[in-house]
Parts: C-alpha cells; structure tokens; sequence
C-alpha cells in the first residue's frame, strides 16, 4: 500500500504541503496512522507538481529511495510553489518493480495520477476485463506493477474522450467484479480539478481558504483540541466513494456506473 495526496489552491511551497504539516504525508512514510495494510512507506516517493507558466504540463521528481533518506529534497521542496501538487509514499507491493518508475505520480499531458492499494494477478487484469489494448501501450508501460497498468487502462479511456468521472467509475467498478479483493484508492488531476476513488482504504479532504487537500489521512490539524484546524476540518469520504474537487466545491458519489451515480455530498 501507500500514502497519497492532492492539493488545489493558491500558489504554496511543496514544503507546504509534503514536508512540514505534522503527522502530514513526509512522517506518514514510517508512521502512518490509519493504513489498514503496511506499516512502513520506504520504498520510494514522488512529488508532482504544475509549474506557474501558462499551459506548462506537470513536472516530476520521484526517486526509488524512502522519503526522508532524499538530502535534495528540502532544498526542492522549498524553492518549488505550484496551485496543484499530488505526492505519495510508496510500500511496494511482492512482484512489483522496485525503481524509481513504479513511484506515483504517474503523467500523461496534463494529468497525474496515483494508485493506493494492489490488485491481485494484475498481469491479467487486460484480458479478464475483455479490453483491447494496442501492444505499443502494453509494452511500453512505465513500469511493470499494477498501478502503471491500472494507468494504462485509464489513460485510454480518457485519450478517447471519455469524462473522468466515468472513466474512473468504470475502472473501479469493473476492476472489484473481477478482483474482490482488489484495493483501489486511487488520485487523479489536470491541475485545475482533483478526482479520487476510495476503496479498501482510507481517504479524507479538507476545504478551506487556503484551498482544498485530499489525502490517504489527515495530517495532525484534524485532532487539534488546542485550537482546531485554521484551514478547515478534515472529513472522512464514504467507503467505495467517488470524490470530485475545485478550488470551491467538494462532492462525492457513490462508485457506481455513471448511469446509477447520485450525489451523497
């Protein structure tokens, strides 16, 4: 499993987001609270982010190393200030690669996606879903792990014009038929919306001023009895929830097909 992350908002540090907030994703790497598998996330880490130039696409840094091992990364995380971020941890999944191109953020264009979970006998996700897939995608997969997959399928999805409310929908739903078992959290932006799936685990966002955060868990503001959290409560999204957020809404749906999706929230 993992530990994952998205912010949206005003321009801040990655140090705002990834480094500094305490009980944030930077310490949930050795320490997380509430991950339901694992214990440790030292199997490496990512950072995406979206460069303030007009129409630039996304950047990333990922490295195979545990997150705190990185002596780069102050240094970066400092200078560097976006609108929209998303950062994991990883805990590598048995018979997944373990370099640097199996960490998320995963990119295509303008987006940035992130998998928190794992997919049992995923090398034959492709055919037991009865898609087709152009050899080129299959064999130039980023990585060789579910998640890189699990992209592949997506991407295509979306390259089609599908909308990615749906487009997410669909994979979740039709990945839990033909793998029960299959953890499937999972974080998806273009830098000017967030979208995220919860299921078999943890998945919570907060709004404020200061713009909106959803996260694997929350960071030490959402157990503050001193003073509360000055950018906004954290909430906990529903089990198999599809999480839609801008800058100035939040809503989730149940992760059903998009012709039986109501709003709960």
């Amino acid at each position: 499993m993992c530990r994952h992350l998205a912010y949206l908002g005003p321009p801040v540090s990655l140090a705002d987001v990834v480094t500094l907030p305490p009980n944030g994703l930077y310490e949930q790497s050795w320490a997380p609270r509430r991950q339901r598998y694992g214990t440790v996330n030292a199997d490496g880490f990512g950072l995406g982010w979206y460069p303030q130039q007009e129409g630039a696409l996304p950047a990333r840094y990922r490295r195979a190393v545990p997150i705190w091992a990185d002596p780069n990364l102050p240094d970066l995380t400092r200078a560097v200030h976006s609108t929209c971020v998303l950062a994991a941890v990883r805990d590598a999944t048995v018979g997944t690669a373990q370099d640097e191109t199996a960490a998320a953020p995963y990119a295509d264009g303008r987006w940035l996606f992130s998998h928190n979970g794992a997919v049992q006998d995923w090398e034959r996700i492709v055919e037991d879903l009865g898609v087709q897939m152009e050899a080129r995608d299959l064999l130039g997969l980023e990585s060789r792990c579910d998640s890189a997959l699990l992209w592949a399928l997506l991407a295509q999805r979306l390259h089609a014009g599908e909308p990615a409310e749906d487009a997410l929908a669909w994979l979740v739903t039709r990945i839990a038929e033909i793998r029960p078992g299959a953890r499937l959290n999972f974080l998806l932006t273009d830098g000017r919306t967030i979208l995220a799936t919860r299921r078999g685990d943890t998945l919570w966002y907060r709004t404020g001023e200061h713009g909106v955060r959803v996260a694997s868990e929350p960071d030490a503001g959402h157990e503050d009895e001193a003073g509360g959290d000055p950018e906004g409560t954290w909430r906990e999204v529903p089990d198999d929830s599809l999480l839609v957020a801008t800058v100035s809404t939040v809503r989730t749906v149940p992760l059903v097909p998009a012709a039986e999706r109501i709003s709960i929230a």
